[in-house]
């Protein structure tokens, strides 16, 4: 089979979509960001998914922001640097909990107090500095990057409009979610899956020309 760079693009829709359905699945998967949680085959397995999410999220992203480059110009650009830094950020600090977390609870709880107080709150355990820094930009980066990548989809129009206006108001929805009691506030994160889900599969599912209309009209137009 020839590999060119339309059908490497429509597979990447593919990376999309399982980002999308490993993002909703795991929310509520998600163990108690809690000591004793750590230690658990629940969360080793989440966070090992969710790594592997931000690898099929970049490669996604990717094919999409390709899909659409001349139409989405320059806002798509930047949409697409920011939310793909995010999702570069994001993969250390899954891979940190899936194996490095569960070691340091008998040898440095504090520390693991420390990182779950980066991502819940409140303040205790270790100060784990430029790491909680660079974990509250990834937020901010979360935020910006998909509510322009998500513009930019939707003024290029190349693919579903429903799905760019989902990616659009999916990521104001997590400032609204911090709000939430609990575990109810990892919900706020299914839209955000299910718009990745739904542009991978809108890209995976497009249909394009046949390679053999241009040789057509090429002869076409010699004729003439």
């Amino acid at each position: 089979m020839k590999i060119t760079a339309p059908s490497l693009i429509r597979w990447a829709g593919l990376s999309a979509m399982a980002a999308g359905i490993i993002f909703v699945v795991t929310q509520p998967l998600h163990p108690p960001d809690v000591l004793s949680s750590v230690t658990t085959a629940r969360w080793a397995i989440v966070h090992i998914f969710s790594t592997a999410m931000c690898f099929l999220a970049l490669l996604g992203i990717t094919g999409l922001y390709a899909r659409q480059v001349e139409e989405a110009g320059w806002l798509g650009l930047v949409g697409y640097l920011v939310f793909s830094l995010f999702w570069a950020l994001q993969a250390p600090y899954g891979f940190a909990e899936a194996l490095f977390l569960p070691q340091l609870t008998t040898v440095a709880p504090e520390v693991v107090q420390g990182w779950l107080a980066m991502i819940v709150g409140p303040a205790r355990g270790v100060n784990l500095g430029a790491l909680a820094t660079v974990y509250q930009v990834g937020t901010l980066l979360y935020i910006l990057g998909g509510l322009l990548f998500g513009i930019a989809t939707l003024r290029a129009g190349i693919l579903s409009r429903w799905a760019a206006g989902l990616l659009t108001v999916a990521p104001l929805v997590a400032p609204v979610g911090a709000l939430l009691p609990g575990e109810l506030q990892r919900i706020a994160a299914v839209p955000m899956g299910i718009a990745l889900a739904w542009l991978g599969y809108a890209l995976w599912s497009e249909r394009r020309e046949q390679a053999s209309d241009p040789v057509r009209d090429r002869g076409s137009r010699q004729l003439r």
